[in-house]
């Protein structure tokens, strides 16, 4: 059995003459949970869809539990669970019968694991789909894809448009599904704060490339961010290596790097502040430093008042 659930080599999509996905190299180890993370439009849900074997690839390829994604068979589809964006599921349905339909797809179903989750959602059982609201929709999806006991979920954002209670509920249920270590999850998210609490590790596509992918340690740690106080209005940025951004507001000059080093640290203390520090760096902060665009920025706002705007720059 191979370490990984999920391996791209090269994965590619165009539509027309614009690339959705170019040549994509990914490997998602067993038993993870994976954050696949990006702004909108960098590939994500094209890429997912292309491992679940419902989009063909341009070129390249991709495998899923040891099969070629785009010839995935039934016994395969058994052990995988998929929730797709938008919580898409039959309108004219009821919710029990949304149940026995997905049932009938699957060699193993536990009823118990789904209604304990239709009833965290407040599901009405002869509720029509299409009377749900969106949160309740994302709870029948998540027991949808849960009560299969599956190896491998892959959720496309699965928290989009959750309130903060149904979103606790399916940071619960991530760690319920990994309490086994042989189960893994593959997620997309614009929740950042969730993807830092649940994901050990984490790819980045920006504009249709894969920018990084490695353990959550690894990332926020290879992002950096220094504060510098001046005696009066800081100096102008010079050359530093691995700048992602700068940011003046008054006295002080806030910089963000990554692969800091010796030369990066001498360049800071050559421009000569009264203090320098360093503030810690959330997810959120280094997924829009690295993304954003690169260089000095100023504040957004110039009334007197210390106000803050995310911003960042891209390697």
């Amino acid at each position: 059995m191979s370490d990984y659930v999920i391996e791209t080599h090269g994965l590619t999509r165009y539509f027309g003459q614009k690339c959705a996905v170019d040549q994509l190299d990914l490997a998602v180890p067993r038993g993870s949970v994976f954050g696949f993370l990006g702004r909108n439009g960098s590939g994500k849900t094209t890429t997912i869809r292309m491992l679940m074997g419902l989009l063909e690839p341009t070129r390249g390829g991709a495998t899923v539990l040891g099969y070629d994604a785009t010839r995935l068979p039934p016994a395969a589809r058994g052990r995988i669970g998929y929730m797709a964006e938008g919580h898409q599921v039959y309108s004219w349905m009821s919710v029990r019968q949304a149940m026995r339909f997905q049932q009938a797809a699957f060699p193993k179903w536990n009823g118990k694991v789904f209604w304990a989750v239709a009833d965290y959602f407040s599901l009405d059982r002869q509720a029509k789909v299409r009377d749900l609201s969106r949160g309740q929709r994302a709870g029948l999806c998540l027991a949808l894809s849960l009560a299969p006991e599956p190896e491998l979920l892959v959720w496309d954002d699965p928290a989009l448009g959750l309130d903060p209670v149904a979103r606790r509920a399916l940071l619960e249920a991530m760690v319920y599904v990994t309490g086994k270590g042989d189960r893994t999850i593959f997620f997309s998210s614009h929740m950042l704060g969730d993807v830092e609490r649940v994901a050990d590790r984490i790819a980045i596509l920006d504009m249709a490339v894969l920018r990084a992918s490695c353990s959550m340690e690894t990332f926020q740690a290879a992002v950096r961010r220094f504060v510098l106080r001046f005696a009066e209005a800081p100096p102008q940025v010079p050359a530093i290596p691995g700048l992602l951004e700068a940011w003046r507001d008054g006295h002080e000059l806030r910089i963000t790097l990554t692969r800091y080093g010796a030369a990066a640290e001498g360049v800071l203390r050559g421009l000569g502040a009264e203090e320098m520090r360093e503030v810690a760096v959330t997810l959120e902060d280094a997924f829009t430093s690295f993304l954003a665009q690169r260089g000095e920025k100023s504040m957004l706002f110039a009334d007197g008042r210390r106000e803050s705007r995310l911003a960042g720059g891209a390697v």
